[in-house]
């Protein structure tokens, strides 16, 4: 017997497409724009970090946020994914994609159907990070 995905399992599944598809399309972009992809989908003990890049001295810790709008895309960052996030960056600044890096930030890459990513730079603050 072949087991059917629910309605729920289908939506799930698709989310999970798109938003590998938004993250590859924003890598994409970005190398366009002059950035070194350090990582995709980088998983460390306290976070998942959608892009790692670099340009220069610049350590920059991207999360893309795939919607069905622009705007749907904006508000998708809640608080407590913004701590995480920092979190993650206090973890990568010890390990070695930290070294030489002289300033860290977050950026935020938002995706809508048939749009190009827009790339909002330094989203949110890095003063909770001590270096």
């Amino acid at each position: 017997m072949i087991a059917v995905p629910n309605r729920q399992q289908q939506h799930r599944q698709a989310a999970e497409r798109y938003g590998r598809f938004a993250e590859h399309l924003c890598a994409w972009r970005l190398r366009f724009t002059g950035h070194r992809i350090l990582h995709q989908r980088l998983r460390t003990p306290v976070g998942e970090v959608d892009i790692l890049a670099r340009r220069g001295d610049t350590l920059m810790i991207v999360e893309v946020k795939a919607r069905t709008s622009f705007d749907a895309a904006a508000f998708a960052l809640p608080p407590e994914k913004q701590r995480r996030l920092i979190g993650v960056a206090r973890y990568l600044l010890a390990s070695p994609y930290g070294r030489n890096m002289r300033t860290l930030r977050f950026d935020v890459m938002l995706v809508a159907p048939m749009r190009w990513p827009r790339h909002i730079v330094n989203a949110f603050g890095t003063d909770q990070i001590v270096y």
